[in-house]
């Protein structure tokens, strides 16, 4: 399998903006965020720690849609070895 060549979607890079400018977001969504600016134009993939913190965010039910959101996006662009 070949590197993964995703990139995080113009809505998605929006919510993760708004994310890290929001001062009551939490630091798992804000972590998240970055992560997914990261990888808005690049051929960045996610880093194992990360994908690992991703997949808590969405098999867990304690966060927003949009916290949900942003963490699906980063699973996207896992490494597709792992």
């Amino acid at each position: 399998m070949g590197k993964n060549t995703k990139k995080t979607s113009r809505a998605i890079a929006s919510k993760a903006s708004k994310t890290l400018r929001n001062p009551h977001a939490s630091a798992t969504a804000k972590s998240l965020a970055g992560s997914a600016l990261a990888q808005r134009n690049t051929t960045k993939q996610t880093g194992a720690a990360m994908e690992d913190k991703a997949s808590k965010v969405v098999s867990g039910g304690r966060y927003s849609k949009q916290t949900k959101a942003l963490a699906g996006s980063v699973l996207s662009q896992s490494n597709k070895k792992r």
